[in-house]
């Protein structure tokens, strides 16, 4: 999920944006010090939206770097367990397929892809045996975030596809003629029992 959020920190300028307006030289070093990175607090920083205020800067002996209290606005993305996240599949591999959502990448385990037996094909698709569907590089699915770990830098993110409105966009697609088409023999059904009711 996308955040926009205000924080407030100590900002270490380096020597090399010296010349600059403060403004502006914290603004650089924002964006080299916390764009692209990831945090556990944060998430993915996608960019430095706005300083709102910087301070005096004060220099530590020893460090030839200027320090700046500033307060600014990111824009950032955290992977949040229970969300549903719209992506493309990216590899698929013997164990499942792992899906780019936003500016993470998500693995989906190959028993969590379909509700069908799943196995690797000889075109490198992962195929279901009995629904015949098949999950490719470069489709388009939706999922659900079942699992977040940050226990080595970039966190490990877990995706389901088996549950209901889950899956590749075709399948969904799909599943919603079948309900739609379901729900249209039923009402007919209902109004067919009702007109022989009425006779009566």
């Amino acid at each position: 999920m996308f955040y926009l959020l205000e924080v407030e920190d100590y900002i270490r300028v380096e020597p090399k944006h010296f010349g600059l307006p403060t403004q502006e030289a914290v603004e650089k070093q924002l964006n080299e010090s916390y764009v692209g990175h990831v945090n556990k607090e944060f998430g993915h920083i996608i960019s430095v939206v706005s300083v709102d205020s910087v301070t005096d800067g004060i220099i530590i002996p020893g460090d030839g770097a200027a320090f700046y209290r500033a307060r600014f606005r990111i824009l950032v993305w955290k992977a949040e367990l229970g969300e549903l996240v719209y992506g493309t599949i990216n590899e698929i591999t013997n164990f499942g397929a792992f899906m780019q959502i936003g500016p993470a990448q998500g693995m989906i385990h190959i028993s969590q892809t379909m509700e069908d037996y799943v196995s690797l094909s000889k075109t490198g698709t992962l195929s279901g045996k009995a629904s015949k569907r098949s999950l490719a590089k470069g489709d388009e699915c939706m999922a659900r975030i079942v699992a977040v770990s940050f226990k080595s830098g970039e966190p490990k993110i877990g995706l389901t596809m088996r549950q209901p409105g889950l899956g590749k966009i075709e399948w969904i697609k799909e599943d919603k003629k079948k309900r739609d088409a379901a729900a249209k023999a039923l009402a007919k059904k209902a109004e067919k029992s009702e007109k022989k009711g009425g006779k009566k």
